[in-house]
């Protein structure tokens, strides 16, 4: 039997979880509740090693690339990111005060005390705090790439895939448990009604800020080689819906090379740019990320400001530097800021986690997307430098 995808898995928790607590006793509840938190623990264990695993390797690696190609890339595709950043700011900031009036103005309180407590609690400590784990994964990187350590690099990578089988085997399958107890303790507690237009008036503008930005990115694209930035998005089309299947940029690799060379960039740059793309460029999952923090946030009363967010997009570009190409790895990724430039609690985080997931797909499809903008831009920049792609292929 065909696996269920990750998206039908979270809608189906939810929809259970609404289901089961409207009728459900609290003894129930408080059973799911009790597996939450212990969930909830082992994340906040988990999220200084994802840091380590994810952003130490991304920089190394980078740092092994020679040539113009790799720096004009890398700061197209970080630009493209913050920017995107930018416009979902633009757009909460806008948009939610009259989208979420209602919301707004119930002000929810204080949602954590309105949920059921578990029957205990197992205490997981992290090793170490977030911004020790961001400063380390840094000094990692940055010393590799500037020691050309394969030895270290080769280790690092081997714990990234040991912290990558972690979030597949055991965080994302158990993502939907969690889901499900979150939205089955939240509807026994009155609050989910309010919480899911939340998230369909959320989901609905990220959407339109996805194609929006994508037009934006294939304006510039097809104005530097005099196409209609139309017909390229029409060419890459296969690499959105594919995209939208695997919800991984890695795994749809194959097919953006194979359309952004159909748009007229040259091989060897697509060939160079697009495995790299793949990893640094997450345009889509920033505009998600950002306006669901915000949409969290405002759900807890807070409002977030520019000097809380802007941080946390420069930030962002950084620490979803190769985030696995798994479901939810740009998320996982993020947590860490989450919680250390946003303050998120445990409740707040699991909310995140189902807001995202949601649509995780869609912030890939735009990503893989923006790719073939990206390396057509690169393409009309480097054409006097071909001999940099001898030594900087990344893959």
């Amino acid at each position: 039997m065909k696996k269920i995808g990750l998206l039908p898995r979270i809608i189906l928790a939810i929809g259970l979880g609404i289901a089961l607590g409207s009728f459900a006793p609290d003894p129930v509840i408080r059973v799911f509740a009790t597996f939450n938190g212990i969930f909830g623990n082992f994340l906040d264990f988990a999220i200084p090693l994802i840091i380590i695993a994810f952003i130490a390797p991304g920089i190394g690696a980078m740092g092994r690339g020679a040539g113009k190609i790799l720096g004009i890339t890398t700061g197209i595709a970080y630009t493209s990111t913050v920017l995107a950043g930018l416009l979902a700011f633009a757009s909460a900031t806008l948009l939610y005060p009259v989208l979420m009036e209602s919301q707004a103005s119930q002000a929810f309180d204080d949602p954590e005390n309105a949920l059921l407590s578990g029957f205990f609690e197992i205490e997981m400590a992290p090793l170490m705090g977030i911004m020790t784990a961001l400063l380390l994964a840094f000094v990692l990187g940055v010393g590799i790439s500037s020691l050309k350590s394969d030895f270290l690099l080769k280790s690092l990578e081997e714990f990234r895939v040991i912290i990558q089988k972690l979030i597949e085997k055991i965080i994302i399958p158990l993502l939907p448990i969690h889901i499900f107890g979150i939205f089955a303790n939240m509807t026994q507690g009155g609050q989910v009604s309010s919480i899911l237009s939340v998230f369909l008036k959320v989901f609905i503008m990220i959407i339109a800020l996805h194609l929006i930005y994508l037009s934006l990115q294939y304006t510039v694209a097809g104005g530097l080689h005099k196409k209609s930035p139309f017909t390229m998005m029409k060419q890459m089309a296969p690499a959105y819906f594919t995209a939208l299947g695997t919800q991984s940029s890695a795994s749809t690799i194959p097919v953006t090379l194979e359309r952004t060379k159909k748009v007229g960039v040259r091989g060897r740059i697509a060939d160079f740019c697009v495995p790299l793309l793949a990893t640094i460029h997450l345009s889509g999952s920033t505009i998600t990320l950002v306006s669901c923090a915000m949409a969290v946030m405002l759900i807890n009363g807070q409002n977030a400001t520019f000097g809380q967010i802007f941080p946390f997009i420069l930030m962002l570009g950084i620490t979803m530097i190769a985030a696995p190409g798994v479901p939810g790895g740009a998320v996982m990724a993020s947590l860490g800021l989450l919680d250390s430039m946003l303050g998120f609690t445990g409740a707040m985080t699991s909310l995140m986690l189902a807001l995202y997931l949601a649509q995780d797909s869609f912030g890939t499809a735009c990503n893989v997307t923006g790719d073939g903008a990206i390396s057509a831009v690169v393409d009309k920049f480097s054409s006097t430098h071909p001999e940099d792609l001898t030594e900087s292929k990344i893959g």
